[in-house]
């Protein structure tokens, strides 16, 4: 407005110039009726010089105005295109941090799975047993509840540095008819580096123990021995073979109990252990119970020398000139007492009332006071005597 107010003006001055000229000129016509032609030639002069002066600024400032609208609209449309562009530049910077976001959760997996592999490679066991602890395990199971991942597998380990691959792979709210009634442990047999030169099928004793945290040892044992018609212990043909095991290893409802002792500060352990040298299950309790901690050689002497130990009683048991009744009833109290800390009992049997596994050598087990179903804890002694 500041530039087109100086022309508004020139031109003003120049309507106002005019218009008093044509004033002058009504004076003079007045005056001078008597040459009225010439007069007449001298309005239209005045007049076409009026008309000059008049439309000339407007011309001019039309022109510059419609030059000014053009280069105005020009603008315009270079700002809806920034507008545009600037737009379109703040969805892809939407869409880069979304992608962003994305890329940091699948990060954040990853890192969480290789550091759940770092942790598993530095516990991995090359004897034939495994001892898993699981984390996390209420939140677990809710996503078994709700099948968002029914199943958990366990570090891989193996037989022998040139042996067997195997994993667990346990069910905490159960698989088949064992769903939300039990939990359902597995063995899974995989692929290895050396299954071109060991033995299939797999044929091995299973033993599948949930420790009790309580310091008591009244862990959950329970064994199966491998069908060797199953595909599951042939020679894998994929990376894993069909899972197979013990669908009612732990009951769901001794896991909610308020004194369960086999889940403490949302973790559990569970070991299984394959069974090479058909330990007898009168040791294998005995086996269960050792400290972890002790180096593997230090478990297997002392397992070499409890078997040995519990041979020589079974002879002696046997034996014509055998114990006196007192070192009997002494002999008998004390395995007793080391049985029931260490007793060999399924998850089945602990609900159900079921009696206790039993050795087939009926006279191993007075020796050891294992008690049957229809000895009670007074006639141990007795029994062994007897």
């Amino acid at each position: 407005m500041k530039l087109i107010q100086p022309r508004f003006n020139g031109t003003d001055m120049a309507i106002t110039d005019s218009t008093c000229n044509l004033f002058n000129l009504s004076s003079s016509m007045s005056i001078a009726d008597t040459t009225f032609p010439s007069t007449i030639s001298a309005i239209n002069c005045r007049f076409q010089q009026f008309y000059e002066t008049l439309t000339t600024p407007l011309n001019d400032e039309l022109n510059r105005l419609s030059t000014e609208s053009l280069h105005h609209q020009n603008l315009i449309q270079e700002c809806q295109t920034e507008i545009s562009l600037v737009k379109s530049s703040i969805a892809e910077i939407d869409s880069y941090i979304a992608g962003i976001s994305s890329n940091k959760e699948i990060l954040l997996q990853e890192l969480a799975s290789l550091k759940q592999k770092m942790e598993d490679l530095q516990s991995i066991s090359y004897d034939g047993t495994l001892t898993w602890k699981i984390t996390n395990v209420l939140e677990k199971m809710a996503d078994a509840q709700s099948e968002r991942q029914t199943s958990i597998y366990s570090p891989a380990f193996y037989s022998s540095p040139t042996g067997y691959k195997m994993r667990l792979r346990l069910y905490l709210h159960g698989d088949g008819n064992a769903r939300r009634t039990y939990m359902s442990l597995f063995l899974v047999i995989m692929r290895g580096s050396f299954d071109a030169i060991v033995k299939w099928p797999f044929s091995f004793e299973v033993t599948f123990c949930l420790y009790d945290q309580s310091g008591q040892q009244r862990h959950i044992i329970d064994s199966f021995r491998p069908d060797t018609n199953s595909n599951s212990f042939q020679r894998p043909r994929s990376e894993m073979n069909i899972a197979s095991g013990i669908p009612k290893f732990f009951p769901l409802s001794m896991i909610i109990r308020d004194d369960n002792h086999y889940i403490k500060n949302d973790t559990m352990f569970i070991k299984c252990l394959i069974d090479f040298s058909d330990i007898s299950k009168i040791i294998l309790p005995y086996v269960l119970s050792l400290n972890p901690a002790l180096p593997h050689h230090v478990q297997r002497n002392m397992i070499r020398v409890e078997t040995e130990r519990r041979v020589q009683l079974q002879q002696q048991s046997t034996s014509p000139s055998g114990f006196s009744s007192s070192q009997i009833t002494e002999n008998a109290t004390v395995y007793y007492s080391c049985y029931e800390q260490n007793v060999l009992r399924t998850a089945r049997q602990a609900v159900n009332g079921e009696p206790n596994q039993r050795s087939e050598d009926l006279n191993f087990e007075r020796t050891l006071c294992i008690p049957n179903a229809q000895s009670s804890d007074e006639n141990f002694a007795n029994d062994a005597i007897t």
